[in-house]
């Protein structure tokens, strides 16, 4: 394990780096890598897929300035300490261009990528892309002491046995020597409210196929149930940029693109809708149907039948659990129909067909309706 054909120097010695950190079996080929990010957002005025589709390469925030999460990539911000720590000072005066690229190792298979904190849709690498990728868990901005690689990865069993937020249910990656868009990435796979936009158009400039998942979406009064996951003020957002009653990850695009919302404010909405409104097949999903009048709640294995309220009760606390990629399914009571396998129309109704895309092995639930 030399890393020899790792030509960039500073990527071979902080891969070296964490290669003695690390311990256990080697990582199963079959999960990939997704980079999770929202793809109406703006890179320097913009649209981020042409961007993407003009440069060919995924930069890190040291490049473009911009984050789905922290903003703290710029000399001697916290970013920038991390990486220093992690990766013994391989990149302490390297170029921007040079530094490593964030996403997260999907091992638990989910249609929506591996960390959808980030945002609703995803690159998905190949599998050549692991063998010079490095992993922490937690999130390097928790300053974790356990690290991994292809050959020595001991962070799925840990994860697995972890209890955490599902947002926070992710093996952080981090790729060397960069990525390029048509040697480095399987597919896009995009959020279903972005068929027919101008989203779907640039995407189609990309060196990759395309693919949907069935998509993100939750009712206003859905959103105002969970109040007091990000606070009421984002709730209270949410609700004003709201369409028909419901918000997705467009709607919350298009509010971004206006300026007037602080996208501070608008990212909380979004966590509300990802940890809330995911669809089959995303480990934050809590599925919906209506029996007699009852709910039933399947968690883990056990099945149970209550009235509405107790139905409700048990369902924010199996949401609220670390479901990501288990058995645990919920049912709720909604006049709300439009949640889960149903999608935006009758078109993307084979996205909910339980065909499950197998890049190695199976994407486990739900399903990806590829586009080439």
């Amino acid at each position: 394990m030399d890393f020899r054909d790792i030509a960039a120097p500073r990527a071979r010695a902080a891969l070296l780096h964490v290669a003695a950190l690390s311990e256990g079996p080697a990582l199963d080929p079959g999960p990939r890598i997704t980079l999770n990010f929202h793809p109406d957002r703006l890179v320097r005025w913009l649209p981020i897929l042409r961007a993407l589709a003009e440069d060919g390469v995924y930069h890190s925030q040291f490049v473009t300035g911009t984050s789905n999460g922290g903003l703290t990539a710029h000399p001697g911000g916290d970013r920038q300490r991390w990486e220093s720590r992690i990766f013994g000072g391989a990149y302490d005066d390297a170029a921007a261009a040079e530094r490593p690229v964030y996403g997260a190792l999907n091992f638990r298979r989910q249609v929506v990528g591996a960390a959808p904190r980030f945002g609703s849709s995803h690159f998905r690498l190949t599998g050549a892309v692991l063998a010079r990728t490095t992993f922490c868990y937690p999130d390097s901005a928790a300053e974790p002491g356990d690290f991994g690689v292809a050959a020595r990865m001991s962070l799925v069993a840990l994860a697995e046995a972890d209890h955490q937020d599902a947002l926070n249910d992710y093996i952080e990656a981090q790729v060397h020597a960069g990525v390029v868009l048509d040697r480095d990435v399987e597919a896009l796979v995009l959020d279903a409210s972005y068929r027919g936009t101008s989203v779907e158009t640039a995407a189609r400039l990309l060196p990759c196929p395309v693919e949907w998942h069935p998509g993100y979406r939750l009712t206003v009064a859905d959103l105002y149930r969970h109040a007091d996951y990000r606070g009421r003020e984002y709730v209270d957002l949410g609700a004003r940029i709201a369409e028909d009653g419901r918000i997705d990850p467009r709607i919350i695009g298009d509010a971004a693109r206006t300026g007037r919302h602080e996208l501070q404010d608008l990212k909380m909405v979004w966590h509300t809708l990802a940890r809330f409104g995911a669809p089959e097949g995303a480990g934050t999903a809590c599925f919906r149907e209506v029996a007699d009048g009852a709910a039933t709640v399947a968690a883990g294995g056990a099945v149970t039948v209550a009235a509405d309220g107790a139905a409700r009760e048990a369902a924010d606390t199996a949401c609220s659990r670390e479901a990501v990629g288990s058995s645990a399914m919920v049912a709720v009571p909604s006049p709300d129909t439009a949640l889960s396998s149903e999608t935006a129309d009758s078109s993307d109704s084979a996205l909910s067909s339980g065909a499950a895309y197998s890049p190695g092995a199976a994407y486990s639930s739900g399903a990806v309706a590829s586009e080439e």
